[in-house]
């Protein structure tokens, strides 16, 4: 297996940015990638091929990708799609790849899928980004409710099942931190092949979770939500199918931001107002953005004067979705007056605080709360950081920042945004890529 080369040498490209210039103008919205991920796993609890439409073209596709064909499925990815042929079950390999599985987050979800058709599955533990400690405990929960033995060491974790496969269950999504997408996702692929009828409580109901429902509906499996939960009826035979990815609402809102921050405006295309979630909507219109509808084809967003400091906190849909929350960050920074982003998904979210520090930010964090006042009239700064949004967080500082900026490393950008550096540089931005070695 070839494995996915270009990680390090994206590592060794640097992003340029010469702040100071007002974004503007009309971008396309690349397919979710927290939706496609998911998705990805799904396609292999069918038997029969499936499409994915107007997939992310970003680094986790590519890794997903070989991770599928490590199973024996058949995978092509060409022009924003995602072909999946699924081995059928004899035939599938039950290994994650230990490598590519490290580096996603959702590998156990992808194992989930794998249990689910084989009865056993060898994984290692996930990757991804890393902001905080993400536990897998009520992934393992739903596994074993759908009667698989697991055992975990150092190196990974091992499920296996009985001769007669996964059986319907009940398993609990509930954290202390609200109810758990992934594992909620993982328990919705073990239930769509456990034969009988499976109850999962307290699920999320973050898109990912309701479009991957979506999907296993139109490949036959009965599946409804109500006030007990998220009922599942297994099927022992998925048909497979076309199916397209929804807009990527975080990268809309990634835009909006940037935008927002350098006093420009912009049009996205491929999303529509309703993809945002309320508490996302709020903050923005809080902070003194107007969002318009365009025809049920896209969403223009524009400054109604000066930014202001907002109060919000993250927390389960419809809230602020917390991968928008060091974005939000960023542009405050350019906001007049106090706010105040308090994250109620994880025990924490500030691994971009120090970063936006380097650029001059009057920022800090206590707990599970960043603080910030402004407007502050950034300066230029060389600063990186290890997970997608808080790099990104940097990144809407230089555009926002007086000089030159050197942001090292576009590994993380580039496994969550496609076409972010192109799009920046279509809207206006004064960006570039250099290799570090040259």
């Amino acid at each position: 297996m070839t494995i996915t080369p270009t990680a390090a040498a994206l590592e060794s490209t640097a992003v340029t940015v010469t702040g100071g210039r007002p974004l503007s103008g009309r971008i396309p919205v690349q397919g979710s990638k927290n939706i496609a991920l998911h998705l990805y796993a799904a396609a292999l609890v069918a038997d029969g091929p499936v499409v994915l439409a107007s997939v992310p073209d970003i680094l986790d596709t590519g890794v997903c990708a070989q991770i599928l064909a490590h199973t024996g499925a058949h995978v092509v990815v060409d022009d924003g799609r995602f072909s999946v042929i699924p081995a059928p079950a004899m035939a599938i390999c039950p290994i994650i790849h230990p490598e590519l599985g490290r580096r996603v987050r959702t590998t156990v979800v992808l194992a989930a899928a794998v249990l689910a058709r084989t009865s056993q599955v060898t994984f290692p533990y996930p990757g991804g980004d890393a902001f905080c400690p993400r536990l897998i405990d009520r992934h393992l929960a739903a596994m074993q409710a759908a009667g698989a033995e697991v055992i975990a060491d150092a190196t990974g974790i091992r499920a296996q099942c009985g001769p007669r496969g996964v059986r319907a269950f009940t398993a609990d999504m509930a954290t202390p931190y609200g109810p758990s997408l992934g594992a909620t996702v993982t328990a919705m692929l073990l239930a769509a092949r456990a034969p009988g009828a499976s109850l999962i409580t307290h699920p999320s109901m973050e898109p990912e979770v309701t479009e991957t429902a979506r999907f296993l509906a139109e490949c036959g499996v009965e599946i409804h939500f109500d006030d007990h939960g998220l009922h599942v009826s297994g099927s022992d035979h998925l048909a497979g199918g076309d199916f397209t990815v929804v807009g990527d609402r975080i990268e809309a809102a990634t835009m909006i931001m940037a935008a927002a921050s350098t006093g420009g405006s912009i049009h996205l295309d491929g999303i529509t107002a309703c993809a945002f979630p309320d508490g996302l909507t709020a903050a923005l219109e809080a902070a003194g953005i107007n969002l318009f509808e365009d025809a049920g084809v896209g969403v223009c967003a524009q400054l109604n004067g000066a930014l202001q400091g907002i109060d919000a906190a993250t927390g389960p849909h419809p809230a602020l979705p917390t991968d928008t929350a060091p974005q939000l960050a960023a542009m405050l920074t350019q906001a007049c007056g106090s706010s105040l982003i308090a994250e109620r998904v994880y025990p924490r979210r500030d691994t971009h605080v120090e970063g936006l520090r380097a650029f001059g930010a009057d920022i800090s964090s206590t707990d599970a709360a960043v603080g910030l006042r402004g407007p502050t009239r950034l300066r230029a700064a060389t600063v990186a950081a290890a997970d997608i949004r808080a790099v990104t967080a940097l990144l809407i500082a230089a555009l926002a920042a007086e000089g030159t900026s050197t942001i090292p490393g576009i590994y993380h950008l580039q496994r969550g945004y496609g076409r972010l550096i192109a799009n920046l540089a279509t809207l206006g931005a004064d960006i570039t890529t250099t290799s570090e070695a040259s």
